[in-house]
């Protein structure tokens, strides 16, 4: 009798709680409008939420935490779920320390976007150490911060890109395969969200999916195009673009949304190289993170380059697509326009030249140096070049890939839904760096193809794939195709990268494991291709 008159009382605490907090006003109210409804304003009185169900439990309500280490600096960011106008603001951050939880520091929740950052120096990283998020009485969320595996001989990244919403469930496959394999970093290269205009409901479902691999391992996210609500971006230093679909560069939502997606994403991070915003008081986040004596620079290759629409000769239905296979791809490398734009190749210059305490390099950003596909969305749309990739502007592009050749790295990214390895020329074939493009976690959205129009193989192909060898790409980019991923293969073409770095052998293993595929049996197979070694070794 009495646990029943108990359940009643809470079931009418709750009720009167709730009712409380519909007639409380917002204590922040958005500075944007008709976007991330949910997670800002009177978020309490809107429907049922069709990304993810925002109103948890009040035990629940920690959702994640992202962290990485860097000069003895943690950053770790606390993302929740959104809070009620009476419900603290403050988060707590605990460690264990012999075996008993010790509050370290306390940090405040930004209502916009529901995340809040800490910032822990003179951090002692020969050790593994238990952390706690805490929040009101009840809620709590516990992972660990690992040590710094500089005693490790192999060093793995695991990297992924594309989390399309046209599949919402859950990532069991991801989660029991990546934690068998047990990566020292991960790499999340964009698109976790591809809800547009609600970028806080669509970052917590991806949260919920993948928590169980960043909850003990550092994590690198990076936004890219439809995290900030657009199907394209060409940054171009922060402008306001004319249209979502943003071709003649610049960032088309408010500036507050666009800083809300980065920070929630990116906050965690190293401290940029240079944090001077960019138009529109938008940040940067660029910068570097070492892990086991393995270098990794992080770019942001979208946020400076120059929109094609009214800069260069449209050859298409749309100014970022040519059609056109006999235009001359000198026409559109227009002086003035840019890719990674000055600061960033400043940055790549003094990264590379960065050798104390390092043993390997890797680029990560978010899409690869070429047009690396030829068939777009499905197999009738053939395009000859997609100014979208990094293959444009071709001058931008060379600058790119000496700075990585120079500092004897190689490039990871993702984006194109189609994975492939290519080994990058600019002078001649096969001068530049090598070049990993992850395919998509779920291959369901947008897919494409490496597919020659004359279906020949190039000079010095190999004997595993029909299409692999010598090619000039739709900006007569040389690069050669060394492996792919059409959405015909396994999984759909949906699956992750695995890179090692051998520091011993000095070597650099890129491994593309399908998403179906359980690496924990004996047998499991890479897509056609992988694995594949490279001899950092040989400059």
């Amino acid at each position: 009798m009495r646990l029943l008159l108990l359940i009643s009382f809470v079931v009418f605490m709750t009720s009167c709680a709730q009712v409380e907090n519909q007639s409380l006003s917002p204590p922040v109210i958005a500075p944007f409008q008709q976007l991330d409804t949910i997670a800002t304003n009177d978020w309490w009185n809107r429907g049922k939420n069709e990304i993810i169900d925002v109103k948890v439990p009040r035990e629940e309500v920690i959702a994640f935490g992202l962290y990485t280490v860097a000069d003895k600096t943690v950053k770790m960011t606390a993302q929740f779920f959104p809070l009620y106008p009476n419900e603290t603001r403050t988060v707590r951050l605990e460690i264990k320390q012999e075996n008993q939880w010790k509050e370290i520091q306390q940090q405040q929740i930004n209502d916009i976007g529901w995340s809040a950052l800490f910032r822990i120096e003179n951090w002692d990283s020969s050790n593994n150490v238990s952390y706690r998020l805490r929040h009101g009485t009840s809620a709590q969320f516990e992972g660990m911060i690992r040590k710094d595996p500089i005693d490790k001989k192999e060093i793995k990244l695991a990297a992924f890109s594309c989390n399309s919403n046209k599949d919402r469930g859950d990532r069991v496959h991801y989660i029991r395969n990546v934690n068998h394999q047990d990566p020292d970093l991960l790499f999340f290269a964009g698109d976790q969200s591809y809800d547009h205009k609600e970028h806080t409901a669509a970052w917590l479902k991806f949260g919920m999916q993948f928590r169980e691999l960043f909850r003990t391992r550092p994590c690198i996210t990076i936004p890219d195009d439809h995290d900030i609500g657009q199907g394209n971006i060409w940054g171009e230093y922060g402008k306001k673009a004319s249209s979502q679909a943003g071709n003649d560069g610049g960032y088309f939502f408010h500036p507050e949304y666009v800083k809300m997606v980065e920070r929630c994403q990116t906050a965690h991070l190293p401290d940029p190289f240079d944090p001077s915003p960019i138009q529109q008081g938008i940040g940067v986040y660029y910068t570097n993170l070492i892990v086991g004596g393995v270098d990794f620079a992080i770019l942001e290759d979208r946020k400076f380059k120059s929109g094609p629409n009214g800069k260069i000769p449209q050859q298409g239905p749309r100014p970022d697509h040519i059609r056109n296979p006999n235009y001359d791809p000198a026409s559109v490398d227009v002086e003035g326009l840019e890719l990674l734009g000055e600061r960033q190749l400043t940055f790549l210059e003094r990264w590379g030249q960065a050798k104390e305490g390092i043993q390997m390099k890797a680029v990560l950003s978010q899409t690869g140096f070429c047009g690396g596909a030829h068939l777009h969305g499905q197999k009738e749309n053939r395009l000859h070049a997609d100014l979208d990739s990094n293959g444009w502007p071709q001058t931008g592009r060379n600058k790119a890939l000496r700075a990585i050749k120079k500092a004897n790295a190689v490039h990871i990214g993702g984006d194109q839904h189609l994975a492939t390895v290519i080994h990058h020329g600019v002078d001649q074939f096969e001068d530049g760096p090598w070049a990993f493009i992850v395919p998509a976690l779920v291959n369901n959205y947008y897919s494409r193809w490496w597919w020659p129009e004359d279906e020949k193989p190039g000079k010095n192909n190999n004997d595993l794939l029909p299409w692999t060898g010598q090619y000039l790409d739709g900006f007569n980019n040389k690069i050669t195709m060394q492996a792919y991923v059409n959405p015909e293969s396994p999984s759909s073409g949906s699956g992750y990268g695995l890179i090692r770095f051998d520091k011993t052998a000095n070597t650099i293993t890129f491994e593309c494991w399908p998403r179906e595929e359980d690496v924990t049996k004996e047998g499991a197979k890479q897509f056609t291709g992988w694995p594949i070694v490279i001899d950092m070794s040989i400059r």
